[in-house]
């Protein structure tokens, strides 16, 4: 007769999944849609919507803050942006026709200006002798370093759209391109999951010899594999990470990275292209509350090559070329932020010294969330048309002998 056998009362069972009490996640922090705190902290600022070359006379469809839009440009020039939704009957204006004035919709011809107007309605007697009193929902939009940016926020808040003085001062030779494939994501251009798990990746400087370095290889170059010593500090904007690393020869690697407010990541080439003030922004554009997309202005030499390589730069298949099984193998920010889930559950987190930098940025979002509600503007936010361009600390230099 074989032996039952008995649980052994003295083993560990601490920390059984079983015992997990049910995952949130913190609302207030990635949620984007209207109505909700981070969204109406998102609304108060200007994001970039697309290339400048992105707005022509064939619609396009954009998502943005959770909202479905569309951008084009008509005939006149004048760029545009507005809900896709037309306000007659509800079909969505991606099927309409750009013309002179704006944008002619397909399914009973009312034609809307950038502004929203309704200038025609063909069906209606004399063109719509009401139509004065329809307004197609829109968005004011501007056009900056080859970039279209929009405002979503209460009309009466609207602020001026910035300046930065490492998009503004070139060097010899330079000149501004733009990129719309998501660099920095470590993906595809569209990520599947919420934007603040990428955003908090800009401070996070200790994966980078962890996950860039020893775990997947080298994928940017020896220097960046090296662990640094990292202090974290609150800037007027946002939040910078003063990185040092020891060189053989004595001498260190400093490297400046900050985050800035609304979602500016700040960032040197990790390829070490050359030495200097930071070369580029992105834009964590927060599509959904489970998606996000990064555009990047910047100063180049070459178009196209938006972070040069430095000499000793690992040269690696682009993320669309690599298999499922290398993606596993040598996994990126793209496989680490996306394996968090849609939104990560921050009731499971167990935070530690090195993620000072994270703590950082989301009690500086709290903070301009309850600005917000309170009725105060949020940080960075200027009404002055003349004000100075912002400038950052960001950049990377060798020092010391």
């Amino acid at each position: 007769m074989s032996a039952v056998l008995q649980p052994d009362a003295a083993a560990d069972t601490t920390g059984s999944g079983y015992d997990l009490p049910e995952p949130t996640y913190r609302a207030n922090l990635t949620e984007v849609g209207r109505g909700t705190p981070m969204g109406e902290l998102m609304r108060r600022y200007w994001h970039p919507v697309g290339l400048a070359n992105h707005a022509t006379d064939t619609p396009r469809e954009v998502r943005m803050l959770g909202e479905d839009l569309v951008l084009f440009r008509d005939k006149r020039g004048r760029p545009g942006l507005v809900h896709s939704r037309c306000c007659h009957r509800g079909t969505t204006l991606y099927n309409g026709r750009v013309e002179d004035e704006g944008i002619r919709c397909c399914y009973h011809g009312w034609l809307f200006d950038v502004q929203g107007h309704c200038l025609d309605q063909p069906c209606e007697p004399e063109g719509g002798r009401a139509k004065d009193k329809v307004r197609q929902p829109w968005y004011p939009v501007q056009e900056l370093y080859g970039l279209i940016f929009v405002y979503m926020g209460p009309p009466e808040r609207k602020p001026t759209l910035p300046r930065y003085e490492c998009l503004e001062v070139l060097d010899e030779g330079e000149f501004i391109d733009v990129d719309d494939t998501s660099i920095g994501s470590g993906g595809p251009v569209i990520s599947p999951c919420n934007w603040l798990q990428h955003y908090e990746n800009v401070v996070d400087p200790f994966h980078v010899p962890i996950l860039h370095g020893t775990f997947s290889g080298t994928q940017f170059t020896p220097t960046m594999n090296m662990m640094p010593q990292a202090i974290f500090e609150p800037t007027p904007l946002g939040v910078k990470v003063v990185s040092h690393r020891d060189l053989p020869d004595g001498r260190k690697f400093r490297r400046v990275t900050e985050v800035c407010l609304p979602t500016l990541r700040v960032v040197p080439n990790p390829r070490v292209g050359k030495f200097g003030r930071v070369e580029t922004i992105g834009w964590t554009v927060p599509i959904d509350d489970t998606h996000y997309r990064i555009y990047t202005a910047g100063r180049v030499t070459e178009k196209g090559v938006m972070l040069p390589m430095g000499k000793d730069a690992a040269k690696l298949k682009r993320w669309d070329e690599l298999t499922p099984e290398e993606r596993r193998a040598r996994p990126n920010d793209y496989e680490a932020q996306v394996g968090q889930g849609p939104i990560t559950l921050h009731s499971e987190e167990h935070l530690a010294t090195s993620d000072r930098g994270i703590v950082m940025l989301r009690r500086l979002l709290e903070r301009e969330v309850k600005a917000v509600a309170e009725g105060r503007d949020p940080v960075g936010v200027s009404f002055d048309p003349d004000a100075a361009p912002v400038v950052f600390e960001a950049g990377q230099h060798i020092v010391g002998a």
